[in-house]
Parts: structure tokens; sequence; C-alpha cells
């Protein structure tokens, strides 16, 4: 199977970090290989320990967390499924902490096989960001690990495992680290965590559903090649001419084995490109509850809240709206942003908002629409007296054209200074849902091959998506400012057919992940390797 080559790879790629020297990709940009050695930073050299002590403050005060990864029962409201998570709790039980703090979190493995926790959207440590055969060794069954790093930015972020297909289970929580010069006023906050959801239904696993995807399919998908000809032509308004016409969403017909096929087949959105996703979930969850039984929200009339938004799903993008209200977008992935107000928001996987509400008088349906999917997740904010809504209501905000990144503008005091690129890195998203051969630059990942990029440097990452999916593209250990002034970012939709520019300052030395943020693909290959040189 795919996920354990993959993990065989990843453990002897770990050992050969430790020696520092490996063959790289050329810099260039054209994604040919180098065969000149290249000498990297080691996840736990000194620079990554001089780097962390610039991250310390004095007097800041250490959290201490135990977290235990076990499989359990969990309750989605009337529907049990026997899962794996933090704890017996969906989501994880929050860790907040104060900027300027150390975490020191204990994670005790009773999974059956080995896992890790990435700290998603966190500027931190190299040898704590938790990707097993990069920068630290699978945490074994029975066995523990302490993560433990200082943490300098306030933010929504949130964590889950870098193992496999682990994220979409039930592994997965926020994380908020709190401003101590909080500049937002509010009375009330919200942590809502958005999922799409199959393990433990009629017998699926995430597992079985990568291995029945890996199989890959004919016609129904889209039709751009694995080089991105043969696609329909660009109808002008960011969708993909010639998508529209296919089926009704629906699965497709019974897999063999681990349960019904997931197989999504049909599932299109004009403001993703077109091709929505691949995956047919039975589920989708607001803070682990379905529709049916979802979590109520209690405030006053006229409390202003704080609402912090956070994508967890494995392959669904969101389309958000409160019922009856107007939200303003304050921070994206952690950082601010100049304020917009916006009756929706879309949310690729692993990206982060935060919005400000005015809260009416009643009761109001927070509603997360499943991108093209056709489906809906459901929390409520309660303020009154007064009947719930349906599960299956729609407020009229849904239908307003969703507020995306590429509309915002970071705020001033975190804009990326302007500077010429020193180093312009081009990957070319490819693969198509025929043969699931996602990758970057047509290169499934391997561990020993880096893009080699150093300290001080202002690197610009050109994405270029030759596919005719859409894919959120997330940068461990740093964040990325979009084109114009546009928002500083960690994960970032590059939809079918454009090119999205990104720059990033390297200042955390290390070797860092960039990968797609859809599951299924970054298991299937699309992921790579930035690597400081010594």
């Amino acid at each position: 199977m795919r996920t354990t080559t993959r993990r065989a790879v990843l453990g002897a790629g770990l050992a050969s970090a430790a020696g520092g020297l490996l063959t790289a990709c050329s810099g260039s940009g054209s994604g040919a290989q180098s065969t000149k050695p290249v000498a990297y930073v080691a996840p736990d050299g000194k620079e990554v320990a001089a780097a962390e002590a610039r991250r310390h403050r004095a007097g800041g005060s250490v959290r201490e967390v135990r977290l235990t990864a076990a499989r359990t029962t969990l309750d989605l409201g009337g529907r049990e499924v026997t899962s794996w998570a933090y704890g017996d709790a969906l989501p994880g039980r929050e860790v907040r902490l104060t900027a300027g703090d150390t975490l020191a979190l204990t994670l005790a493995n009773h999974l059956p096989e080995a896992t890790s926790l990435h700290w998603h959207g966190l500027a931190l440590r190299n040898d704590m960001d938790g990707v097993p055969g990069v920068t630290q060794r699978p945490v074994r069954p029975g066995g523990s690990f302490t993560y433990r790093f200082a943490v300098d930015r306030p933010g929504t972020y949130w964590f889950h495992p870098h193992s496999g297909t682990q994220q979409d289970r039930g592994l997965y929580a926020p994380l908020i680290v709190e401003d101590p010069k909080e500049p937002l006023a509010y009375d009330k906050e919200w942590v809502v965590v958005l999922d799409d959801w199959v393990d433990g239904v009629d017998g699926s696993t995430p597992d079985a559903v990568l291995a029945e995807l890996a199989k890959g399919m004919s016609g129904g998908h889209g039709g751009m090649n694995h080089d991105g000809s043969g696609g329909g032509s660009h109808d002008g308004s960011g969708g993909m001419g010639g998508m529209h016409h296919m089926a009704a969403v629906e699965p497709a017909a019974d897999s063999q084995g681990g349960g019904p096929s997931r197989m999504l087949m049909g599932a299109t959105s004009p403001v993703l490109g077109g091709d929505a996703g691949d995956v047919a979930y039975p589920y989708y969850l607001v803070n682990g509850r379905t529709p049916d039984a979802p979590q109520t929200f209690t405030a006053k009339p006229g409390d202003r809240i704080r609402i912090r938004i956070v994508n967890a799903g494995g392959d669904t993008a969101f389309r958000v709206a409160l019922g009856g209200h107007r939200m303003t977008v304050t921070h994206t992935d952690g950082f601010p942003v100049e304020r917009v107000e916006t009756e929706s928001l879309l949310l690729g996987m692993g990206e982060r908002y935060d919005v400000l509400v005015t809260a009416g008088d009643g009761v109001f349906p927070l509603t997360a629409l499943a991108e093209g999917k056709k489906r809906t997740a459901l929390a409520l904010l309660r303020t009154g007296g007064g009947a719930a809504p349906a599960a299956d209501v729609r407020p009229a905000e849904l239908d307003r054209t969703p507020l995306t990144a590429g509309r915002l503008k970071a705020a001033e005091p975190v804009r990326l200074k302007d500077r010429r690129p020193d180093r312009t890195l081009t990957f070319e998203l490819t693969g198509s849902m025929e043969r699931y051969d996602w990758a970057l630059n047509g290169r499934r990942y391997t561990p020993s091959e880096r893009y080699p990029v150093a300290a001080g440097e202002r690197v610009r990452l050109a994405f270029v998506n030759r596919s005719a999916m859409w894919h959120p593209m997330h940068l461990h250990g740093h964040t990325f400012a979009l084109p114009g002034g546009g928002p500083r970012k960690d994960t970032a939709v590059v939809l079918p057919g454009q090119r999205l520019e990104a720059d990033f300052d390297a200042d955390n030395p290390g070797l860092w992940m960039l990968h797609c943020h859809n599951v299924y693909h970054a298991e299937s290959g699309m992921m790579t390797l930035l690597g400081y040189r010594k």
C-alpha cells in the first residue's frame, strides 16, 4: 500500500537527514535534479537552536499538557462511530496559551500504529514540527514524545498528525495563542472547527478511501491530462468550461472492502474553478456534531463575538455564513488583515479565519456548505427564545459570493516589506483523478529530494496548477505573503489552470514540508521539502 511504502522511505530519510548531505533539486525553479551534494541544516542543528532562542521571551510561562491518542467511540449527534481521537472528544480538547509562553505537550500513543503531531501554522523549532522521518522519529504504539517549543505569534492554529491519513480520523484539535496586548474588543469567543467525516461509518476508513482513490478512474472527474492539456477552456469566471455537464453529486458504485465506495462523482464549483473534491463523505460536522444535533453557542443580544473558524477537513472546502448577520474579517491564518465585511467566507482545508459579529436577538444558523458537494454542516447561535432552524436550513447569506484570501490585504504592521526575491522556486501542481498521480513538478514525494534555500533570502514560491483540481498548498514553519500587499498565510488555494506567487523570508532554519492539504493528494505524492543550506 502506498502509505506503508511512504513510511518506509520516510524512515530512511530521517537517517539521511542526520548526515546532512543529500542530493537535492536545483533552486532554479526548473525542477531539474542537481547531482551536486548539498549540506543541509539538520532539524536539531545549532542553527535551529539559535532560532528557538530568538523566539524565547523572558518571563513567559510553561504550559504543560498531556494528550493521549487512542481508539474510542465518538458520538457525532445520534450517530456513534469508532475512530481514533485525542481522549474521547471531537475535536480534541483545545490547547490555549499566550504568545511568549512555552508549550510542553506530551503525546502518549495508544493507537495500533505510529503517529505524530504537526502544529499547523506555527513558526516553531524544526525538530518539533512533527513530520516522522524528516524532523522526528515516529511515536510508536505504546510510546510517548514530548513536544516543547516557544510560541511567539498570537493567532488561530490547530494540530493534527502528519502520519498517513490519520488526520481524516478524529485526531485534530484547535490551538489558540492569545495576544497579551489584544487589540480587538469583544465579549465572547467561539471556536468553530469544520470537518468532513467518513471514519467508522458503514465500515469505511480513510485508509480504505485512499486505497480506492489510488486505483484511479476514467472519465467523470474533469478532462485535464497529467500535463494540464485536454481540459475545458476557461469561461472567464474562474470556472473551467466543459465541466458543468457532469452528473449530480453522488458516490460511485460499491467498492470492494472497506465499506461502500466513497469516490465522488460530479461535484463542481465555479468558485473552486471546476472539480470540487474526490470524496463523498457521509457527514459534515461543526465541532464534531451533525446538523441533526448541532452545537449551540449562547450569548446575549448585542454581544460582540469573535469567531475563530478552522477547516480541519480532509477533502472539502467550506462556504460559511451566519444567518442574519454580516461578518467582519479580522485575521486569516493567524495574521491580522485590513478589516472587510462579508456575508460568507470560503475556507480550503487547513485555512483559518477570525471574524467579528454583533449578535442579533433570536436563534441563528451558522451553516458550513460543503462547497460543490451540496451538503451542509450546522451549529447554532442562540441569544433569545424561539425554535431552532431545521437541520437543512440554508441562510440567504450562503448565496452571496464568498470572500476568499485574494480579496484581503495584510494589516500594515504585518505586511511583508517590498523586496526583490533572491530565489524563485516553481512548483507545477500535476496529476489527475484518472490516474490519481498527484505530484509536484511531475514527481511524487521522496524525502531525499529537497529544494534548497539560504537563511536571510526572500524566497518566491510560484505555484502553477496544471491539473483540473484546486489545491490548498501549505508551507510548514513559515508564513508567506500573497501578491500586492496581500495577507500573510501558511495555506493558500491554487485554482485549476492558475498561477499563484507567494513570498516568504527564510528566517526559520531546518527541513520544512510543502504540500497540498488535501489529505489524499498529499499521501498520493503531492509533497516536497524545502531545506536550508548549511
